[in-house]
């Protein structure tokens, strides 16, 4: 059996579904939304390249190292952008929760937030994880502030981890919750999408 199987979350603010052919208009637009392809310092599809991105993802997934998700808005029905259990670790029921992206207009809104505790709850509670990780590059302080506001903590810094699009390398940040420290990291979570604006 597949580890972790493919499964919808549901929340009010989002809706994590099997990512899929028939998701690419919604999320070539989302791409658009703020030219996202062009920040240096993530990578996000161009809105011609979606096709290829979920033919990676899915490339992925049938090799067992990857389960991806469409994020969508559920009071629009879109896709608004894509999430990932990603390096998937069966033996050690570990995953990493990353390849991440959001069109502009729905970031900084509750929509985050709740995605991360469907994509944590699910890992712990359902799929009995011992460590969700996160990672990202050192230079995104907006991504590793938002990785710390969850509760995770720095395992440590991988220096020239990878090569990136434009050449440069990506030293990378490394985050993980760890599954004695769930149950706070939940309460804080359900604490602060309580106080988001939109509840």
């Amino acid at each position: 059996m597949t580890w972790p199987a493919p499964i919808t979350l549901h929340g009010t603010h989002v809706r994590l579904e099997p990512l899929a052919h028939h998701h690419a208009p919604d999320l070539a637009e989302a791409s658009a939304d703020g030219n996202l392809a062009a920040l240096w310092y993530t990578s996000v599809p161009a809105p011609e390249a979606v096709p290829a991105e979920i033919d990676r993802r899915l490339a992925l997934q049938a090799a067992g190292s990857m389960l991806p998700f469409a994020v969508i808005q559920p009071s629009t029905g879109q896709a608004v952008g894509m999430t990932t259990y990603m390096n998937v670790d069966a033996v050690n029921t570990r995953v990493e929760i990353g390849s991440t992206w959001y069109r502009k207009s729905v970031q900084r809104t509750p929509l985050n937030t709740e995605a991360k505790l469907l994509l944590l709850t699910h890992a712990f509670e359902a799929l009995d994880c011992i460590a969700v990780e996160f990672r990202t590059h050192f230079l995104n302080r907006q991504s590793r502030q938002a990785i710390e506001r969850l509760g995770a903590k720095l395992d440590g810094i991988l220096r020239a981890h990878q090569v990136m699009p434009n050449g440069t390398l990506r030293d990378t940040a490394v985050y993980s919750i760890i599954a004695c420290e769930w149950p706070a990291v939940r309460a804080g979570l359900l604490l602060k999408l309580g106080r988001l604006p939109g509840n």
